[in-house]
């Protein structure tokens, strides 16, 4: 059974760094094809895709946000983080990682959500 989870500070102040972490059980990080992304859903609004590392480390990030974000991975833990720098109060949102097999009707598994606020 594939589980993602969330962790991370729930309150970071405006200008500061937001880091999550996400730890996968069930699957290893490494497994062809896979992609881990971190997608966020602010206050009324729709989901917004942030970013993936996928199975062989590469990463491709939303254009809007690419400036301030970095997904990394510690194969040895099982784990993929999200750093968010310089974040202000549209920041705010429940972020959720997800791990998907690219193909229709693949495997598509979700974390739980874990809400940050920016404020100081």
């Amino acid at each position: 059974q594939v589980q993602l989870q969330e962790s991370g500070p729930g309150l970071v102040k405006p200008s500061q760094t937001l880091s999550l972490t996400c730890t996968v059980s069930g699957v290893s990080i490494t497994t062809s094809y896979y992609g881990w992304t971190w997608i966020r859903q602010p206050p009324g609004k729709g989901l917004e895709w942030m970013g993936v590392i996928a199975y062989d480390g590469s990463t491709y990030y939303s254009p809007s946000l690419k400036s301030r974000t970095s997904i990394s991975r510690d194969t040895s833990k099982n784990q993929f983080s999200l750093q968010l720098s310089s974040v202000t109060p549209e920041d705010t949102a429940v972020y959720y990682c997800n791990a998907k097999f690219p193909v229709i009707g693949g495997p598509n598994y979700w974390g739980q959500g874990t809400q940050v606020t920016v404020s100081s």
